[in-house]
């Protein structure tokens, strides 16, 4: 990945965290926040991982921060832009935005 990719990765699980009862499901999240983007920014250069937190893990980055997950009971879903944390537990779009913003991300022009 060069410095003008954007990777969103989404660490979450089928079963909906338990702090976070009555919120949608961390496959819901990773679909909802796609969306989102994709209406307000220049996505080609956006990338977006789903991470099952219950399955096993081949790279040594995701199962170290699964691994984290448990240790520290972090609540999921876990948003990361590129290497950042930028959300826990329930997301919000103008949080994941800013990161976007920061990365010099583009609107579309529809948005300017």
């Amino acid at each position: 990945m060069n410095d003008k990719e954007i990777l969103i990765t989404v660490y979450g699980a089928e079963q909906i965290c338990a702090s976070c009862v009555g919120a949608p499901g961390s496959k819901d999240t990773y679909e909802w926040i796609q969306a989102a983007i994709s209406r307000k920014y220049e996505s080609d250069r956006i990338s977006y991982l789903y991470i099952d937190i219950n399955q096993l893990q081949e790279e040594e980055k995701h199962k170290e921060f699964v691994e984290r997950i448990a240790e520290e009971d972090l609540f999921y879903p876990i948003i990361f832009v590129n290497n950042d944390m930028v959300a826990e537990g329930i997301p919000r779009l103008k949080t994941i935005y800013k990161a976007l913003e920061q990365r010099n991300v583009q609107l579309l022009e529809k948005m300017k």
